[in-house]
């Protein structure tokens, strides 16, 4: 599949973005065209991915684990980050503690691919929008599905970047459905950019950086009318987070054999430019910024169930200032914030640690 001219202005910098975003992370077996049983059965090793049909669509959703074990529903981040093609690397071991259930969201990986046109159009973006609220409601549904196949009373919820907004919104809507929800690199108010501007052109003065420094002058001040325009920011949010923190192994950023082929890797790439442009808008394309609708510390500071935040000192996208603020603003049953060090925006040997910790921790009933 070829990218239109109009997008290629766009998609050389929707990798950084998934990066930044981190959310990446491989899991194989076969697929099915769909789950027809009402559950699994009972005392088995599960290793199953599915194309299960969420509210209208056929959604991608892979469920490893011991079925006697709790469930632990991941939400990516980007949006358009799927962990699916990564996640035996990172959470193969957690398959004898839990049930690990990824899920490429609404526009992102496989999901997207399932019903993809061949060519990824601005005439497909504006007749194709995201919402939030769409994607909470796709978030529900899978969470109600899973209970019932899996023949549980509750799951446990983790969110990253963008998954965090995600989780919040599901945590808020039916907490019913969640023993507890873990936020890492917790968005609050994702729309500020300006805020992040400052703040990386002090750095970028700092080190004397006249690379970036040209950029961000030719760029100017935010807010940006042009998807590009963000990316190039982003680009170099990315470089100042990486210069102070500790990275991933790079074990963890290599595909899985069943992911890693032209048809999936055009559809995560396209998937991400989609949700990108979708995520923080294009006034030239007519897509409304998703974000935008996104203020958590005004509208959900009450929980029925234990929140835990997981935050990097050296993230500059999701900064500590901001998370912390609205972790002091939670009313919840039972709440506690991580702060780690030589920590970013995205995963680190330090952040599945702390996630593990958290995660045993939590009561089961």
């Amino acid at each position: 599949m070829k990218k239109s001219t109009a997008f290629k202005i766009i998609s050389y910098m929707q990798k950084t973005f998934v990066l930044i975003l981190l959310l990446i992370f491989p899991v194989f077996l076969f697929a099915k065209e769909d789950t027809c049983q009402k559950s699994v059965n009972p005392n088995k090793i599960i290793h199953e991915e599915n194309f299960i049909k969420i509210n209208g669509i056929e959604q991608w959703v892979t469920i490893h684990g011991e079925s006697t074990r709790p469930v632990i529903l991941f939400l990516h981040g980007g949006p358009g980050s799927p962990i699916s093609p990564y996640s035996a690397t990172l959470y193969k071991d957690w398959e004898k503690d839990f049930i690990i259930v990824q899920w490429d969201q609404r526009g992102t990986g496989k999901t997207y691919g399932r019903t993809a046109p061949e060519e990824l159009t601005p005439e497909f973006l504006r007749s194709n929008p995201l919402s939030l609220e769409q994607m909470v409601a796709d978030g529900i549904e899978l969470s109600e599905y899973l209970l019932k196949y899996l023949v549980k009373k509750k799951i446990i919820l983790f969110g990253t970047s963008w998954g965090s907004v995600l989780g919040v919104k599901m945590a808020a809507k039916n907490p019913e459905l969640f023993y507890a929800y873990i936020g890492h690199s917790q968005i609050t108010n994702p729309s500020n950019d300006l805020q992040l501007y400052n703040k990386v052109n002090l750095l970028a003065e700092k080190n004397k950086d006249t690379a970036s420094l040209g950029i961000l002058k030719k760029l100017g001040v935010p807010p940006y009318t042009e998807a590009k325009n963000t990316g190039k920011l982003f680009r170099i949010v990315k470089k100042y987070e990486q210069l102070y923190s500790l990275p991933a192994p790079d074990a963890w950023f290599v595909l899985h054999p069943s992911y890693d082929n032209a048809i999936d890797n055009q559809n995560r790439s396209d998937g991400d430019d989609y949700s990108f442009v979708n995520y923080v808008g294009d006034k030239r394309l007519e897509i409304t910024p998703m974000r935008t609708s996104v203020n958590l510390l005004k509208e959900n500071t009450n929980f029925k169930i234990p929140v835990y935040f997981i935050q990097g000192m050296e993230d500059l996208l999701t900064p500590k200032e901001s998370t912390r603020n609205y972790f002091n603003s939670i009313k919840a049953p039972a709440k506690k914030y991580y702060l780690l060090p030589k920590t970013a925006h995205g995963f680190n040997s330090s952040v599945i640690e702390t996630q593990y910790k958290i995660c045993k921790g939590i009561k089961i009933y």
